[in-house]
């Protein structure tokens, strides 16, 4: 099988769930700081790449909202871009916009798989290629 050229949407899937995360524990995130961020990447290059950071944001995720309250959930998270605040609600609809946005992600995934002549999975019921619902 040919190899992707989608690693950008393959990386952010895996790691989407750290936004949930974050979106418990932090106040705001700025999407293009105009410091420049001293976040690093490690790059993905295998499968297994991929299922372990996608397994660790999981696990992030869970761990945060195990964490928290209703009532914190109910407090404002923001966004931004370049100090500008671009989206501000609350954390629990951030949250929710995050799972939109996951699903939207995988959606595209499967475009790919099509394009690339691969088996489409059952994600939301069956496929085309996999019939198990």
């Amino acid at each position: 099988m040919r190899r992707l050229k989608c690693a950008n949407t393959r990386e952010l899937v895996a790691i989407i769930p750290t936004w949930v995360a974050m979106q418990v524990t932090k106040d705001e995130l700025d999407v293009a700081p105009l410091e420049k961020s001293n976040v690093k990447r490690t790059p993905k290059v295998t499968r297994a790449d991929y299922l372990k950071a996608l397994d660790d944001a999981a696990a992030e995720a869970d761990q945060a909202l195990s964490k928290t309250t209703d009532e914190h959930l109910a407090t404002n998270w923001k966004l931004k871009a370049r100090g500008a605040v671009v989206l501000e609600d609350s954390r629990a609809a951030m949250i929710q916009d995050t799972f939109n946005h996951l699903s939207h992600h995988r959606g595209q995934m499967t475009v790919y798989l099509r394009l690339m002549g691969a088996k489409v999975p059952a994600i939301f019921g069956p496929s085309a290629d996999d019939n198990r619902f």
